[in-house]
């Protein structure tokens, strides 16, 4: 048992980083999901409630991303974040945009596409975040 608890910190020192981005993600999304269901409940709006979810979730992720995944020590915080939701705007064109590719164009099935386009948009704001908003 203790081979594999060791076996596992090994890993976790290792690739740090990008399990700590995983699991931020994951809470991000669930953070999302969460409060548009909220939101959703006051608001007879979806896209009202899908912005302000989008706002209370990029904030989130911003916050965790910038303590538990790159560790930054910045002190230019105003410019990060400016940075932050900048890189997260342009992701979020870049979804609707393979979204219409995928779903209008190419006539593959939305859930379908909008997983495949998850992976694609996590991999853009791990590289965003790593190489423009929290290098070092």
């Amino acid at each position: 048992m203790k081979k594999m608890i060791d076996f596992i910190k090994k890993i976790y020192i290792k690739y740090k980083e990008v399990v700590n981005y995983l699991i931020v993600g994951g809470l991000t999304t669930l953070i999302s999901v969460s409060s548009y269901a909220l939101f959703r409940q006051f608001i007879n709006n979806y896209m009202i409630s899908t912005s302000l979810s989008w706002i209370i979730a990029v904030s989130f992720a911003y916050i965790a991303n910038r303590i538990f995944v790159f560790e930054s020590k910045n002190k230019g915080v105003l410019l990060e974040i400016i940075k932050f939701f900048g890189c997260r705007l342009f992701s979020l064109g870049s979804e609707i945009i393979v979204m219409y590719i995928l779903v209008d164009l190419l006539k593959i099935n939305d859930m379908i596409s909008k997983v495949i386009v998850q992976f694609v948009v996590l991999m853009l704001n791990y590289v965003f975040s790593k190489i423009i908003v929290f290098k070092k």
